[in-house]
């Protein structure tokens, strides 16, 4: 089995990177527009669409870069020896900027200024607690899903988890520094203010590194072969010449 070449997985990690952006702040603005005045009911439509859109987001590109979207979980990967911490280093800005991209591509679909920086204040110490929270079990899910052969299952749980996280913390589950920095860019339902931002990236880096801590504990014998999975099975397998006779068998009915 072998990597895709680095280019091919940064491109993924932009792509998917935007993709999840536009979908968490293009929700939040629909809702804001379908649904009024009615908070409860706008975070519900906001927290649906981006448990099923990451859902999708991580079938669609995690065959080729694995579907981190997320720069806490490809440094802990590469921590676990998934990957190397220089794809780790070069995941950070492809996924910056594919959320940058992705804010930008919200607001233009409705209409909204390209770059407008949110005035949403979020930092609070239930908001600190609530981010480093929101991180820890977020990565507990996708390594504990590793760990034990079900890395499969990681895009219905990560989903899931994402849209739950929405209701039981005070922040709404941002769980990503890369996301921190491209809802700051849309003064909308889903921005942040720029000033609040670095207490998020603050509480998400310290609840990486407790679940670093923590899935050691739990899984002492976690490997980079199981981290190598994080978070979908993203490698080459090369076919044998039995399976391409099947595959062309199979064709010719």
């Amino acid at each position: 089995m072998g990597e895709r070449p680095l280019w091919r997985r940064l491109l993924a990690e932009l792509l998917g990177s935007a993709f999840l952006a536009g979908i968490v702040i293009g929700s939040g603005i629909a809702a804001q527009r379908l649904s009024p005045g009615n908070l409860g009911i706008e975070l519900l439509e906001n927290a649906a669409v981006t448990a099923a859109g990451l859902f999708a987001v991580i079938l669609m590109f995690g065959p080729v870069s694995g579907g981190h979207f997320n720069p806490v979980v490809s440094f802990v990967d590469a921590a676990f020896g998934g990957i190397s911490w220089r794809d780790a280093s070069a995941y950070l800005p492809a996924q910056v900027a594919g959320c940058t991209l992705g804010a930008a591509m919200a607001n233009t679909m409705f209409g909204l200024t390209a770059f407008n920086l949110s005035t949403k204040h979020r930092a609070s110490g239930p908001h600190f607690l609530s981010e480093a929270i929101a991180t820890l079990g977020l990565l507990l899910v996708i390594f504990s899903l590793a760990r034990s052969g079900r890395a499969r299952m990681a895009p219905a749980a990560v989903g899931a988890y994402i849209g739950a996280a929405y209701w039981f913390t005070s922040s709404t589950s941002f769980a990503n520094p890369a996301i921190c920095v491209g809802r700051m860019f849309s003064n909308t339902f889903a921005g942040i203010a720029p000033s609040s931002v670095p207490v998020f990236v603050a509480a998400e880096v310290l609840g990486a590194l407790a679940a670093l801590g923590l899935i050691k504990l739990l899984y002492p014998n976690i490997g980079s072969e199981d981290a190598s999975e994080i978070v979908v099975p993203h490698r080459d397998v090369p076919q044998s010449t039995g399976d391409l006779r099947g595959a062309s068998t199979t064709g010719a009915h």
